[in-house]
């Protein structure tokens, strides 16, 4: 983690728990596969957005095994709608699973295949959108996300500072992410001077903004 671990553990030493059964049970099926999952810093700060904003209509790109979409569900209106997109076949049985598991089929809608083309083809308005796909496909969602969002709706970006590699040098990084820091690093700049939205980067977690459509 980026932040001093002390910090963590002291902040960790007030949560409270208000995780379902359901939920529960994900988290402990992405702990014991390795498939990673909101840490606990982002997912409270994602409840509290939640709460505040109160969105009727989610759209979150990268679903993985469903853990977040149920999650967010656990913490909006009954009447809140959920769209995510997952690409990868394996986690879409898991994530199937667990949104049947967790009793979240009327709620949650899991569109199977590659982001970038379903981002082309949906229809919007929605008033919250969670990106939490492929760190060096942000930019290229941005257009369709900034189209898809509603003026005053949220877009909460998650795992932006890639544990702490975003703010080293590209040679101070592998080679091989040198394309995903110059693309995050693109993202943060366009969101940050765009004339669509006002943004603040958070340390929360691996790094979070969070983005209103002016």
């Amino acid at each position: 983690m980026i932040a001093d671990e002390r910090i963590i553990d002291f902040i960790r030493s007030f949560h409270v728990d208000r995780a379902s059964e359901a939920l529960t049970a994900i988290e402990k099926e992405a702990i014991r596969d390795d498939v990673p999952i909101i840490r606990m810093e982002t997912r409270e700060l994602l409840r509290i957005l939640l709460k505040m904003h109160r969105p009727e209509r989610i759209l979150e790109v990268g679903a993985a095994i469903g853990f977040s979409s149920v999650f967010m569900s656990e913490n909006t209106p009954e009447d809140t709608k959920i769209t995510t997109i997952e690409n990868y076949p394996p986690r879409i049985e898991r994530a199937k699973a667990n949104i049947h598991m967790a009793g979240k089929e009327d709620r949650i809608l899991l569109l199977e295949g590659d982001a970038a083309d379903w981002l082309k083809k949906l229809e919007g308005p929605y008033d919250f959108i969670f990106m939490d796909a492929a760190k060096g496909q942000y930019i290229h969602f941005l257009p369709d996300v900034i189209r898809l969002l509603s003026k005053g709706g949220v877009l909460v970006s998650d795992n932006v500072l890639q544990d702490g590699d975003i703010f080293q040098s590209k040679y101070g990084i592998r080679r091989r992410n040198h394309t995903i820091h110059s693309r995050m690093r693109e993202y943060l700049y366009t969101l940050t001077h765009s004339e669509d939205f006002d943004t603040v980067i958070l340390e929360t977690g691996d790094g979070m903004t969070i983005s209103i459509r002016v």
